[in-house]
């Protein structure tokens, strides 16, 4: 991708930012590009794109508190009326599973959380790209958190003559939401991702974007500013997210089996880690039956290519393990990954969407990846 990097890339060298490891401390400004109407993601062949009706309209400008929902008319799938629905703030807590944190919203269902948490991505700076709020998947697009930027008598006066927009940073984030219902609420969970921006040859004249590792600070920042929008204070937001810091780090151990991914977890706690690690590894989860323990999920695309105008396949297939001679998954294939209750441990298989055994040595190559995020 070549580029005029007479100033952004230059300055954002000489600019650095104070920053802070504390939770809701750290300094965020994200911006995206300017909104445009995108597209739904693509749905299986066996479903149907849901009708998005009024029913999720917010009050407004379409920022709402949590307390301020509560007082529209209609809320979310007519599912309650009652006085006191969502004017106190909802139970909600952060837990943890290895390097894995997620909220666990009590005694409120997806359909009363997914307004606000969309309210909630925009009013900090993301655009949402995709949602299908019928089986509770959201994505954003690309944003530059342009808090690590700092404010320098440089950026003052670019800024004052209206040409702060020319500097930037070399790093973007997105996230990936997904709500599952519980038998008492709802769970969240923020999955990040990453690209840096960095030069590919010696005159640095020409610079390509590259996945970085998730963050799962950042992710926790922001399931902790999300406690805040439900009506909890910052205090207790950061209890919360301090006391999970605070347990014992366990090793899981794992082991694998022809294929076949073992997990020293039950099954409920293997399901909510294991969607999580799908994301982190790059399978996009389109749809998902917890009854029947499958996740129905395809290669994630098109990542990088959004900022490079590049069609290189998309950042899944960067990804080198996925590449074999006799047996490559198919971008646009969709596939199957059952998690199921053997005993004390739980098994976990990648299949077809046939629902038959990938090949012993590409399903291997795949539960390493998700061990490695299990840990």
């Amino acid at each position: 991708m070549k580029k005029n990097l007479c100033l952004p890339l230059l300055l954002t060298g000489l600019i650095s930012a104070c920053s802070s490891n504390a939770v809701l401390e750290k300094p965020l400004d994200y911006q995206s590009d300017a909104p445009v109407q995108q597209g739904k993601l693509e749905l299986p062949p066996d479903l149907t794109a849901p009708q998005i009706q009024n029913r999720y309209q917010l009050p407004g400008n379409g920022s709402a508190s949590l307390i301020d929902y509560s007082k529209t008319g209609n809320s979310p799938a007519q599912i309650q009326q009652d006085s006191n629905l969502l004017v106190k703030p909802a139970n909600a807590h952060i837990e943890r599973g290895g390097t894995q944190r997620w909220l666990v919203v009590d005694n409120k269902a997806p359909e009363q959380v997914w307004p606000l948490l969309k309210a909630f991505w925009q009013d900090n700076g993301f655009v949402i790209k995709s949602e299908e709020p019928d089986i509770g998947l959201m994505e954003t697009d690309w944003a530059e958190n342009r808090a690590k930027l700092g404010m320098d008598p440089v950026r003052r006066m670019l800024d004052t003559v209206g040409l702060g927009g020319i500097m930037s940073t070399p790093e973007r984030d997105k996230f990936r939401i997904r709500l599952e219902r519980t038998s008492n609420g709802t769970e969240v969970y923020f999955t990040h991702r990453g690209m840096y921006e960095t030069y590919i040859n010696e005159g640095k004249s020409e610079t390509k974007w590259q996945p970085r590792p998730a963050d799962p600070e950042l992710e926790t920042e922001f399931l902790a500013r999300f406690m805040v929008r439900l009506g909890h204070t910052e205090d207790q937001a950061k209890t919360s997210a301090k006391a999970v810091e605070n347990q014992p780090s366990t090793v899981e151990k794992t082991q694998i089996q022809a294929g076949t991914l073992l997990v020293n977890d039950g099954f409920d706690r293997a399901w909510r880690r294991v969607g999580l690690a799908l994301d982190r590894i790059g399978l996009q989860i389109v749809d998902r039956d917890r009854s029947q323990g499958i996740y129905y999920v395809r290669p994630a695309k098109g990542d990088v290519d959004a900022q490079t105008g590049k069609t290189e396949g998309g950042f899944w297939s960067g990804l080198a393990f996925w590449r074999d001679k006799n047996e490559a998954i198919q971008q646009e294939e969709q596939y199957r990954v059952t998690v199921q209750a053997d005993g004390t441990q739980t098994k976990i298989q990648l299949q077809s969407k046939d629902g038959k055994p990938l090949a012993e040595t590409l399903a291997t190559q795949i539960a390493r990846k998700l061990a490695e995020q299990l840990k």
